[in-house]
């Protein structure tokens, strides 16, 4: 391999790792702030799970539409401009002052969202793939780390009882411009596989491929999206915290995704994903449990960071393996996986308000932990025989450039 397409290849990395981070900090300043929310524009508790599903209804849609837009433009053009939609979207979730204010708001939010993550996640796999060896969980650990950003700025605003268009102003700011330059050095895959080769990819032999690590990603989102929409309101509701107090299971949340994805690739590069992957889903589902019985409010962030440790790995693997299994259709592998990312949002938030309402927000947690248990019968999905990386026998340090690839 050439100096010139090492250097390319490590910035594309780095410029990558950057929007991960950078949509990390924009949703937990959105997430972490739901009840802020609610209060600012009158949302009652019936009305807010219809708010928080319409997100990731419209971001379903929106990876819809990413799969058909990449046959013709890169992954890599379309995250360089729904990022700075995504982040100018959260600021008019601040700047609002009537309910449809947020509703346009949230459904911007949403639709560049869903753009974003599919296009995203497409830039990581093709660069995972690139390397030949597990990274990922490191880019999905920057996402981790923004999240900490986020959500630390989000209880500075709490604390200081600022207004929520004072707390996104900063981060916009900062960061749109930052992202908008870095998307200058994203690597889109030479050599793509495009409309035809993408259809005959995944017919419907193909969709019977994905369809496990399409149940397992709603999964791993149910829990995910349990924590994210209703840590703040379970801490303050249940467990009896301030408001200040409520903030904080989020960022343990991500905290303990950062440290497991940090050291994620290492363990999938040692032991496979398989393996990974299961102890993943036995520790998030004793996460849920230490929640569902927690007498107060520090027990209650024992169980958040068990659940941190959980969950991290699943998501980006689920990613992983969707591209070692359809190689050049990878784009429209993950498009379609991305959906089932939403499906997992749109059925997690008003599942567990529901049964939180209609029973005890204590039992509500139990049904997440039932379901990240699914991932045990699917684990072997994540393990492809000949898949080349992430399972054991990867690639140890190459580097595939264009058609042709060159030990390093």
């Amino acid at each position: 391999m050439t100096a010139m397409a090492d250097v390319r290849l490590r910035r594309g990395r780095s410029a990558l790792g950057f929007s991960f981070f950078v949509q990390g900090v924009t949703f937990a300043l959105l997430v972490t702030r739901i009840p802020a929310i609610q209060d600012r524009y009158g949302i009652s508790d019936g009305l807010l799970p219809a708010f928080l599903a319409a997100v990731p209804i419209l971001a379903g849609a929106a990876s819809v539409a990413t799969e058909h837009l990449v046959k013709r433009v890169a992954p890599g053009t379309v995250l360089r401009w729904a990022q700075p939609l995504v982040l100018l979207s959260l600021l008019g979730v601040g700047a609002g002052r009537q309910m449809w204010h947020v509703a346009l708001a949230l459904g911007a939010f949403g639709l560049s969202v869903g753009a974003l993550d599919a296009s995203m996640n497409m830039l990581g796999v093709s660069l995972q793939r690139t390397y030949g060896r597990s990274i990922m969980l490191g880019f999905h650990a920057s996402y981790s780390l923004g999240g900490i950003v986020g959500a630390s700025a989000a209880w500075a605003g709490a604390h200081w009882h600022l207004s929520l268009v004072t707390s996104y102003l900063p981060a916009v700011l900062v960061l749109l411009p930052l992202a908008f330059l870095g998307s200058r050095f994203y690597v889109d895959q030479e050599g793509r596989g495009r409309a035809g080769e993408a259809e005959k990819g995944l017919g419907p032999g193909g969709f019977t491929l994905l369809l496990p690590l399409c149940l397992v990603m709603a999964c791993a989102y149910i829990g995910d999206s349990t924590v994210s929409n209703w840590s703040a309101k379970y801490l303050q509701d249940v467990l009896g915290s301030s408001e200040q107090l409520a903030t904080v299971p989020y960022n343990v949340y991500m905290v303990t995704t950062l440290i497991g994805r940090a050291v994620g690739d290492l363990g999938v590069r040692r032991f496979g994903a398989v393996a990974v992957v299961r102890a993943g889903a036995l520790v998030a589902a004793l996460g849920f449990g230490v929640v569902a019985a927690a007498p107060g409010a520090w027990a209650g962030m024992l169980g958040f960071t068990l659940l941190g440790i959980g969950l991290c790995v699943i998501v980006p693997q689920t990613f992983a393996a969707a591209g070692r299994l359809f190689g050049g259709a990878s784009d429209t592998a993950i498009a379609r996986l991305n959906i089932f990312n939403y499906v997992g949002f749109l059925i997690g938030s008003p599942l567990v308000g529901g049964i939180g309402d209609a029973w005890s927000y204590r039992g509500a947690m139990l049904v997440p932990m039932a379901l990240v248990l699914v991932t045990l019968l699917y684990a072997r999905s994540f393990g492809v025989r000949g898949a080349g990386y992430g399972v054991g026998h990867e690639r140890p340090r190459v580097v595939d450039v264009g058609r042709g690839g060159n030990e390093v």
